[in-house]
């Protein structure tokens, strides 16, 4: 009897250690946080999750021991659509950082959530955060 109760309260720690790692690493949001350049490509792609990736290359003068290019996902379909018809142009991106990527919401860890500016561009240029 005693040894049930043991290997039940087991379980349980187990089940709810897992859960809060699962919690933290693939839906708590680590950071938020803008990046500003040029939007270098932004695609759909994937086999079985179809979803928007995308690149942009930012400004400056950087060492080989850090890139300056910037990775990102975006699910907002009216964010992926702006950028889609924007290839090329100086952007500025809200993004939210998580610790690990999901198949379908995206293949990065960086989630592009909003459009601050497009510079060079007529019309509707920003989608705000929520």
């Amino acid at each position: 009897m005693r040894a049930k109760k043991i290997f039940r309260s087991i379980i349980i720690i187990l089940v709810l250690g897992l859960g809060l790692f699962i919690y933290f690493h693939f839906f708590w949001v680590f950071g938020d946080a803008t990046k500003a350049g040029t939007l270098n490509y932004f695609m759909r792609k994937g086999y079985i999750f179809k979803t928007y990736e995308g690149k942009i290359i930012q400004s400056g003068f950087k060492a080989n021991v850090q890139s300056n290019e910037f990775e990102f996902s975006v699910t907002n379909p009216k964010v992926a659509e702006i950028l889609l018809r924007n290839a090329g142009k100086e952007v500025v991106l809200h993004y939210k950082e998580y610790r690990g990527a999901l198949p379908w919401r995206g293949m990065q860890e960086n989630i592009v959530d909003s459009i601050y500016e497009i510079r060079g561009m007529e019309g509707e240029t920003s989608i705000k955060p929520r």
